[in-house]
Protein backbone atom coordinates (compact mmCIF):
# COMPACT_ATOMS: atom_id res chain seq x y z
CA UNK A 1 0.00 0.00 0.00
CA UNK A 2 1.30 3.44 -0.92
CA UNK A 3 1.71 5.84 1.99
CA UNK A 4 0.27 9.28 1.29
CA UNK A 5 0.92 12.66 2.85
CA UNK A 6 -2.32 12.23 4.80
CA UNK A 7 -1.09 8.87 6.15
CA UNK A 8 2.17 10.48 7.23
CA UNK A 9 0.20 13.17 9.03
CA UNK A 10 -1.87 10.59 10.90
CA UNK A 11 1.27 8.75 12.02
CA UNK A 12 2.91 11.97 13.20
CA UNK A 13 -0.24 12.89 15.16
CA UNK A 14 -0.25 9.44 16.79
CA UNK A 15 3.50 9.42 17.55
CA UNK A 16 3.85 12.97 18.87
CA UNK A 17 0.34 13.54 20.23
CA UNK A 18 0.09 16.92 18.49
CA UNK A 19 -2.98 18.53 16.91
CA UNK A 20 -3.65 17.33 13.35
CA UNK A 21 -3.70 20.86 11.89
CA UNK A 22 -0.30 21.64 13.39
CA UNK A 23 1.20 18.41 12.04
CA UNK A 24 -0.28 19.09 8.59
CA UNK A 25 1.25 22.59 8.54
CA UNK A 26 4.66 21.25 9.55
CA UNK A 27 4.60 18.47 6.95
CA UNK A 28 3.40 20.84 4.21
CA UNK A 29 6.12 23.32 5.22
CA UNK A 30 8.80 20.64 5.08
CA UNK A 31 7.75 19.52 1.61
CA UNK A 32 7.64 23.13 0.38
CA UNK A 33 11.18 23.74 1.64
CA UNK A 34 12.43 20.59 -0.11
CA UNK A 35 10.66 21.58 -3.38
CA UNK A 36 11.96 25.16 -3.22
CA UNK A 37 15.55 24.09 -2.64
CA UNK A 38 15.47 21.48 -5.40
CA UNK A 39 13.90 23.95 -7.84
CA UNK A 40 16.85 26.27 -7.10
CA UNK A 41 19.24 23.42 -7.90
CA UNK A 42 20.32 22.94 -4.28
CA UNK A 43 20.69 19.41 -2.91
CA UNK A 44 18.67 18.44 0.17
CA UNK A 45 20.18 15.96 2.63
CA UNK A 46 18.48 14.48 5.66
CA UNK A 47 21.06 12.72 7.80
CA UNK A 48 20.25 9.04 8.28
CA UNK A 49 17.69 9.13 5.47
CA UNK A 50 19.17 10.25 2.17
CA UNK A 51 19.95 13.01 -0.28
CA UNK A 52 17.88 14.54 -3.09
CA UNK A 53 19.67 16.20 -5.98
CA UNK A 54 18.71 17.49 -9.40
CA UNK A 55 20.28 16.47 -12.69
CA UNK A 56 19.97 18.30 -16.00
CA UNK A 57 19.40 16.00 -18.94
CA UNK A 58 20.15 17.21 -22.43
CA UNK A 59 17.74 16.94 -25.35
CA UNK A 60 18.09 13.73 -27.31
CA UNK A 61 16.49 11.61 -29.97
CA UNK A 62 14.37 8.69 -28.86
CA UNK A 63 11.94 6.18 -30.23
CA UNK A 64 8.30 5.50 -29.44
CA UNK A 65 8.41 1.82 -28.38
CA UNK A 66 4.83 1.23 -29.51
CA UNK A 67 5.13 2.62 -33.05
CA UNK A 68 8.89 2.67 -33.62
CA UNK A 69 8.61 6.32 -34.66
CA UNK A 70 11.59 8.58 -33.93
CA UNK A 71 10.81 11.40 -31.50
CA UNK A 72 12.72 14.27 -29.95
CA UNK A 73 12.95 14.18 -26.15
CA UNK A 74 13.28 17.71 -24.74
CA UNK A 75 15.93 18.74 -22.23
CA UNK A 76 14.67 18.47 -18.68
CA UNK A 77 15.68 18.42 -15.04
CA UNK A 78 15.07 15.28 -13.00
CA UNK A 79 15.17 14.68 -9.26
CA UNK A 80 17.40 11.90 -7.97
CA UNK A 81 17.33 10.32 -4.51
CA UNK A 82 20.21 8.44 -2.96
CA UNK A 83 19.35 6.66 0.29
CA UNK A 84 21.82 6.81 3.16
CA UNK A 85 23.56 3.64 4.28
CA UNK A 86 21.46 3.81 7.48
CA UNK A 87 18.23 3.71 5.45
CA UNK A 88 19.57 0.94 3.21
CA UNK A 89 20.49 -1.20 6.22
CA UNK A 90 17.10 -0.59 7.86
CA UNK A 91 15.17 -1.52 4.71
CA UNK A 92 17.31 -4.60 4.08
CA UNK A 93 17.02 -5.83 7.68
CA UNK A 94 13.20 -5.84 7.39
CA UNK A 95 13.12 -7.94 4.22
Amino acid sequence: MTMTKKDIGKKVVAELDLPQMECSRVIDGLFEIVKDELSRGNPVMISGFGKWTTLSKRARNGRNPKTGESIKIDARTVVQFKPSHVLKEEVNSKG
